[in-house]
């Protein structure tokens, strides 16, 4: 079967919807990215670069572990994904239209792969993850074992039952940031461990956790139907709305000061382009989510709503944050 390489572009970019026939047309790579919601996997990506970056700015950089680092976490996250789907349809939760089963393919749930071919594309994303993790383990000191257990148990245990008892989005918290941002830069700098990194991953990862929360907004009634108690359901719409555009907000604080106080340098402040669209992704939140689709809203898109607004904001202020990491490398290099 041909290579449809312009699929894969479309699939690293959104989750694209496809008929059986459509999917029985598809490559195995392209089965691979709608099947791992790839379109998301970029949020992990900009995390291992961060790593990678901070690390460079402290003068060493291991090639060989970033790049493993890297292959690694971005496996991990799509192993992720389809342990979450797998999960959830063997619990039953996808069943009857579930929001889920409504904004893309949830391939097991629609009959696009036997549970065969799925346990599959599992074993294999998730051995090659382990793989990874395993050989910075073997060749790194006891503290990068202990890293890639934290990650694995997460990996295994976030969908069930961390997500149904209010603790996935602050597991997203300490994954994206800590983990994934201070974990690359322990393997990459030579196994050397940064608080300063690690309080910058942290308010990166608040980003990532906010796409979680809009998510977890739009799905709030679904959820608690079926007894999944994310912390929208915990802490009801209005709060959770709020509380996206708080962590927003606190971003930008937090960077400000860490750029005030030296630990970062002025180009980060590049985040601050990312204002306006904050306003134009923001203001949605403010009103209750519609119950059905506004006039004015892609058909393609719905019932994703909440956190389409999230993702969008997130992907530009976390690319604005990341050229701006570029630049305090480049400062941080030439002693400016």
């Amino acid at each position: 079967m041909a290579l449809n390489i312009a699929f894969w572009g479309k699939a690293l970019q959104t989750i694209p919807r496809v008929t059986k026939e459509e999917w029985l047309n598809l490559d195995v790579i392209s089965r691979w990215l709608v099947s791992t919601r790839s379109g998301v996997l970029i949020m992990t990506a900009i995390s291992a670069i961060l790593g990678g970056l901070f690390a460079f700015a402290d003068g060493t950089f291991n090639t060989g572990n970033f790049v493993v680092a890297f292959f690694g976490l971005v496996l991990a996250h799509a192993s992720n994904n389809l342990l979450n789907d797998w999960t959830d349809h063997r619990r039953g939760v996808d069943k009857d239209n579930y929001f889920r089963a409504e904004y893309g393919p949830q391939v097991l749930e629609h009959g696009l792969m036997s549970g065969r071919q799925f346990t599959g594309y599992v074993l294999v994303t998730l051995l090659l993850a382990m793989a990874a993790g395993a050989y910075l383990a073997i060749t790194g000191p006891l503290t990068t074992l202990y890293l890639g257990l934290a990650g694995l148990f997460f990996l295994l245990f976030y969908t069930w039952p961390l997500k149904y008892i209010g603790l996935g989005e602050p597991t997203v918290v300490l994954v994206w940031g800590p983990l994934m941002i201070g974990g690359t830069y322990f393997v990459t700098s030579g196994f050397h461990w940064s608080w300063d990194v690690t309080w910058i991953a942290a308010v990166y990862a608040i980003g990532p956790t906010s796409v979680i929360f809009g998510k977890h907004i739009d799905k709030l009634k679904e959820d608690r139907g079926k007894k999944i108690y994310t912390l929208p359901v915990i802490l009801g719409e209005t709060l959770s709305r709020y509380g996206v555009i708080a962590m927003w907000l606190f971003q930008y604080v937090a960077y400000i000061y860490l750029v005030i106080n030296g630990t970062l340098t002025w180009p980060v402040l590049l985040i601050l382009l990312a204002l306006p669209y904050l306003w134009k992704k923001g203001r949605p939140f403010l009103k209750k989510r519609p119950d059905s689709k506004p006039d004015h809203y892609e058909a393609e898109a719905w019932p994703l709503y909440f956190v389409r607004y999230a993702f969008e904001y997130n992907k530009r202020f976390s690319l604005l944050f990341l050229l701006g990491v570029i630049l305090h490398v480049v400062l941080t290099k030439i002693g400016g």
